[in-house]
């Protein structure tokens, strides 16, 4: 953690009396008293911004149930945290009832608010909702997501994206909800949830809504698909929006807007002129926003201008419901009310004077101020990690802090330079001291709405990819919003996802985390310098050995059986060319894994490859072009190491045609796990005289 980041002993102790009272006060503010919602009413939710500010009742909770590998568990004999990175999360289930897996059992009243899956399969998802002897909905599981059933229309609502399967159409019920699946149903799901306080009125859902409630769900589609950078509510009476253009010398801090309240900040946009790529990364870092509330002493919002709208590192164009970067500029569209006043302010830390336009634009208030949370947004890296020795290991802090409010979402930039997956790690949220989450995932990609370490770009009104510099290499970001799924807490929130790479990989991450607290309730994250926002990613050495065609960069041509993909090897700490290898798995004695072998010019070449050796590896045989090189290759050992370079011999090789080299698994040492791997570090032609 940085040193920058830990306040004094007495502050902290100051901080946590006034939580503890804020708390309360917080409860009391919200004078809970029955409510009622209509399907229609909850439909808004899912473009309603302004109600992500308004303070939770107690007993409103949002937890997740998911096929999370239940080898982790909190014991409370001990107070350990056992298993705690178990990573079997495709099957996790709550029991078996004969043919039946159970998924998930909620008492309401409550509204399931996303769905999700990485493989679903034919095989029928049964919800039961308030004790029916019959399910409301009861369809193959990819048909939760395909758009072929109603209610789960909408591109914008039902979709699969970088190969993941999300379905964002509300199921509320009133008494109870059980979800089972038959055989087939495929592999991982998710179903977020909020549970509301006793006495509240809701709709049980049946698959044949109303003709209002499917136009509603039609409208919100069109609005979360096509309207996006657009305010949600509209233009609102007696709205006011102060424009101006600043230039901002090195070390100045700017005054953007000074309002008086009561009212809310309703829309923050910027555009200015950046570099080329990749300068541009520097000056958004560089430049930082300030927002501070009311007579707060610290502003509640503190972030490098770039990341305060969603993407990092630099400008990269995508839309989505609450921030964008377009070629108009960027927006915020969070909703931020106050009590007495605003105070927005640039800071440029860079060496050259920057030139930004702004729009901010407030009205007035709709709700009591009372009411109302303050909007909190901060960017950090490796702050406040888990203390806890099991959690330390495993588990990456996206936000911690104490009192009353909501989280709503969170940008992660991964700096991944050597590549090799980075996000097998779940999500982890403790609510209000809880010693095991309410919601824990199944892998980093499942949580932003992806699946499968897919690298593609994707954007949608709730989750996104907008960058990815391939191969999940180099510069990664990806974000969600928590609209309607957000996470109220009365006492304490810490959100966690888990990082399986150290930062001395190196693989790095940063967040940029978005909340709302209680009116006067500061958090404990502090600006960083300069220097950690900028200089804290490098390309590491390169270990490339020269001359070499890197086994994971080949073409392949055919695979009979298994997957062959990049590892990132560095952890094993052998020298292997670039840290990694092309690694075949999953396959059987008699698959075949072919290569396309490039020659730049005609010639004697002698043919040099290096390949990996493990426990679980088999034996294969190597041929060029059909032809065996030499004996099959023993690829058994007790450890990982490389095979060193091997000589396959001098061969004739012309440039026109190509040239396949193949890899064929024969069977394995008697003393390996039979799981015939193989790994293909790199292939060396060295042109003969």
């Amino acid at each position: 953690m940085n040193s920058n980041l830990i306040r004094s002993t007495s502050f902290f102790k100051q901080y946590r009396h006034a939580a503890l009272a804020l708390a309360f006060v917080c409860t009391a503010a919200s004078s809970w008293a029955a409510q009622q919602f209509t399907y229609l009413d909850l439909v808004k939710r899912l473009t309603d911004l302004e109600s992500l500010a308004v303070l939770p009742e107690a007993g409103e909770k949002c937890q997740q149930w998911s096929s999370y590998d239940r080898a982790s568990k909190y014991d409370e004999a001990t107070g350990k945290y056992v298993k705690w990175d178990a990573n079997g999360d495709g099957g996790g289930i709550i029991r078996k009832e004969g043919e039946f897996s159970v998924f998930a059992e909620m008492e309401g009243p409550g509204v399931i608010w996303r769905t999700w899956s990485a493989a679903a399969g034919k095989g029928h998802v049964k919800i039961f909702l308030d004790g029916a002897s019959e399910p409301a909905v009861d369809l193959p599981f990819e048909k939760y997501f395909d758009g072929s059933e109603a209610p789960f229309r909408g591109k914008a609502l039902c979709h699969v994206l970088g190969k993941g399967w999300n379905n964002y159409v509300l199921i509320p019920f009133q008494k109870s909800c059980k979800i089972i699946a038959e055989k087939g149903w495929g592999n991982y799901y998710h179903f977020t949830y909020t549970t509301y306080p006793k006495g509240t009125k809701l709709p049980t859902f049946a698959r044949n809504l109303a003709a209002k409630e499917t136009a509603a769900l039609a409208k919100a589609n069109e609005f979360l698909e096509s309207k996006l950078g657009d305010d949600p509510a509209g233009k609102r009476k007696r709205e006011k929006t102060v424009e101006k253009t600043i230039t901002v010398a090195p070390g100045e801090l700017v005054l953007l807007a000074e309002l008086d309240g009561p009212r809310a900040i309703t829309a923050l946009r910027a555009k200015l002129d950046l570099p080329a790529a990749p300068d541009d990364i520097s000056v958004l870092r560089e430049l930082c926003l300030r927002i501070a509330w009311d007579d707060d002493s610290q502003p509640a919002v503190w972030a490098p201008l770039g990341d305060f709208f969603g993407s990092a590192p630099g400008f990269n164009k995508y839309r989505s419901l609450p921030l964008g970067m377009t070629d108009d500029g960027c927006y915020a569209l969070w909703y931020m009310p106050f009590a007495k006043k605003a105070r927005v302010e640039l800071v440029n830390d860079g060496r050259e004077k920057r030139t930004v336009a702004f729009r901010v634009t407030h009205a007035p208030l709709t709700r009591p101020v009372k009411k109302l949370a303050r909007f909190h947004a901060k960017w950090h890296r490796d702050a406040f990690l888990p203390t806890d020795p099991d959690r330390r290991a495993i588990d990456w802090t996206m936000l911690k802090t104490q009192g009353c409010g909501r989280f709503v979402g969170v940008m992660l930039h991964v700096w991944n330079p050597r590549g090799g997956w980075w996000g097998e790690g779940d999500e982890k949220f403790f609510v209000d001291g809880e010693k095991f989450p309410s919601t824990i995932g199944t892998g980093s990609e499942d949580y932003f709405g992806y699946a499968w370490c897919c690298p593609e770009l994707f954007e949608n009104a709730f989750h996104n990819q907008p960058r990815n510099d391939g191969g999940n290499r180099r510069h990664v970001c990806v974000n969600r919003w928590h609209i309607t799924d957000n996470v109220p807490f009365q006492q304490s929130f810490d959100a966690a996802i888990e990082k399986y790479y150290k930062n001395d990989k190196p693989t790095l991450y940063a967040a940029m985390v978005y909340w709302y607290q209680a009116a006067g309730q500061l958090d404990d994250y502090a600006p960083m310098p300069l220097a950690d926002r900028t200089d804290w990613y490098a390309t590491p050495p390169n270990t490339r050995v020269a001359g070499v065609l890197e086994g994971e960069e080949l073409k392949i041509i055919e695979c009979t059986g298994g997957k062959a993909h990049p590892q990132e090897l560095a952890h094993f700490g052998g020298p292997w060319s670039d840290q990694s290898h092309l690694w075949w798995i999953d396959g059987k004695p008699g698959d075949r894994l072919t290569l396309a072998l490039p020659v730049k010019e005609d010639g004697r070449y002698k043919l040099i490859a290096q390949l990996t050796k493990a426990k679980d590896y088999g034996i294969v045989q190597i041929s060029l072009d059909g032809q065996k090189l030499g004996k099959p290759l023993d690829l058994f050992n007790p450890q990982v190491i490389p095979t060193g370079a091997l000589d396959l011999g001098v061969h004739e090789l012309k440039k026109k045609g190509g040239h396949r080299l193949t890899l064929e698994i024969t069977g394995a040492n008697a003393k390996a796990l039979k799981r015939h791997m193989a790994g293909l570090d790199y292939v060396k032609l060295e042109r003969m005289p």
